[in-house]
């Protein structure tokens, strides 16, 4: 860990724009590096997936599957204003260099979307201005990720990339876990009760009746953010920064030109059309698995939050393991692996209600469901983690000596969300269709198939010759 671009495999050529970092990383600007995604995670843990998106579904919408649909299209139009903009802002970030001040740029409406969610009340009546917010919030932390993601092949060597990659997204899912540990101890009440876990009311004097503890999970994920993010601004290198004249002319140019590469090494856009399908499926799993076992099976807050920690704890342990994995037999075969899983645990959500687990009946007030639930949770967060470290190396192996950095992780979001009102899309359609969440759940399950299918056309460099670029 630690070694600059130079202990690479020579240098591959890159497109034009395209600069090294000032100079190598040391241990620590890596691990202020993979402090982001510490400091990034509690707005997917607490607000996206385990509390405060389900407290909102149930308690200020008031109907779980309206709730449910609504949220849906607001997470389908944030993800096709991300689609939008990631490419286009990549390049623009790969002709004047500094990426930093583009993820700073990122991190101010994503801190003021976070502090927003405090403005959500029990039955509002309107509550579309939380779904503006969440919006607003959601798109500054995934533009963000793209200049972070682009930061990566400058934090060591080839091989290890799959290391640092892995080892980040399990400190990820670590700050998750802790920051849902905080949000249990201190600001929700224990079922049934009116204290918490610690034995103490929630601090600050949190209203539970008026949803307080789940609002302030958003300002929260704010100040958290403030504090773990400011390492990698201080000691993470950078590159440097660059005049660029005719900016969005050039960066215009320099999207067409990316696309036509792309297009050109048919492993590398195989590779975007298969992250495009499988990573929406993993995204709609997230939001809504949350979501769904609150108006499923009735969980409150606290089951929630015991919840988000399995899935969290055993996620950090996956993401770290997938990392060697990755090291040792490389991305494809993780990616594979983990995409089987999370097709597991979308069969198991869908044939889990109170009344019956795997299709088969339980008596009346059984807790199997919660437990089966609970074990699926915590295969979500191992083969996610593991999945997502896992698809950024792939990437960078993929684009290397084809795509600059932040351009080709500008399409990796934009393959990521060019169709993430898809998932989210499908599950408001269905649920609204059929009036059940559970069966709103469904089209994951072919999503995740069709990007098992297109991986089929993607070779590592072991496989196929290197491809000299156009």
């Amino acid at each position: 860990m630690g070694r600059g671009l130079e202990r690479r495999r020579g240098p591959a050529p890159l497109a034009a724009g395209a600069r090294c970092m000032t100079g190598p990383a040391s241990r620590r600007g890596v691990f202020a590096w993979m402090l982001f995604d510490w400091a990034n995670q509690p707005f997917q843990t607490l607000i996206v997936t385990f509390i405060f998106a389900p407290w909102f579904v149930a308690e200020a919408v008031g109907d779980p599957v309206r709730g449910q649909a609504l949220w849906g299209t607001a997470a389908a139009t944030a993800g096709a204003t991300v689609a939008l903009l990631a490419p286009f802002l990549g390049a623009m970030a790969d002709r004047t260099g500094a990426r930093k001040r583009w993820v700073l740029a990122c991190s101010v409406p994503f801190v003021l979307g976070c502090a927003g969610f405090w403005l959500a009340t029990p039955g509002m009546p309107e509550p579309r201005i939380i779904l503006v917010i969440y919006a607003v919030a959601f798109i500054g932390s995934e533009l963000g990720q793209v200049f972070i993601n682009a930061m990566l092949p400058g934090l060591g060597p080839r091989r290890e990339i799959g290391r640092i990659s892995g080892s980040g997204w399990a400190l990820g899912y670590l700050g998750g876990l802790v920051s849902l540990v905080l949000v249990l101890l201190l600001l929700a009440p224990a079922p049934g009760q009116t204290t918490t876990l610690l034995g103490i009311a929630p601090i600050l004097g949190l209203d539970p009746t008026a949803g307080e503890p789940a609002r302030a999970t958003g300002p929260f994920a704010a100040l958290w953010y403030l504090v773990f993010a400011l390492p990698f601004f201080l000691h993470t290198p950078d590159e440097p920064a660059r005049r660029a004249p005719a900016l969005a002319r050039t960066a215009l140019r320099d999207v067409a030109a990316t696309f036509r590469l792309a297009t050109r090494h048919r492993s590398f856009f195989a590779f975007l059309l298969a992250s495009m399908v499988y990573r929406d499926a993993m995204v709609a799993l997230f939001t809504f698995g949350g979501i769904y076992a609150a108006g499923v099976l009735g969980w409150g807050t606290f089951q929630l939050g015991v919840f988000g920690i399995v899935a969290a704890g055993i996620g950090a342990l996956g993401a770290w393991a997938g990392g060697r994995a990755d090291r040792a037999f490389g991305p494809r075969p993780v990616i594979v692996g983990s995409i089987c899983a999370l097709i597991a645990v979308s069969l198991v959500t869908l044939l889990t209600t109170r009344a019956s687990v795997l299709g088969l009946p339980v008596p009346p007030g059984s807790r199997l469901p919660d437990t089966v639930f609970m074990a699926a949770g915590g295969l979500l967060g191992a083969a996610a983690g593991a999945l997502q470290a896992a698809s950024r190396t792939l990437l960078i192996h993929q684009a290397e000596g084809r795509v600059a950095p932040t351009q080709a992780f500008g399409l990796f979001a934009l393959s990521g969300r060019v169709t993430a009102f898809l998932g989210p899309a499908l599950i408001a359609a269905v649920t609204a269709a059929t009036g059940s969440q559970r069966l709103g759940v469904s089209p994951v399950i072919l999503l995740f198939l069709l990007g098992l299918c297109l991986l089929y056309w993607v070779k590592i460099d072991n496989e196929q010759p290197q491809e000299a670029p156009a």
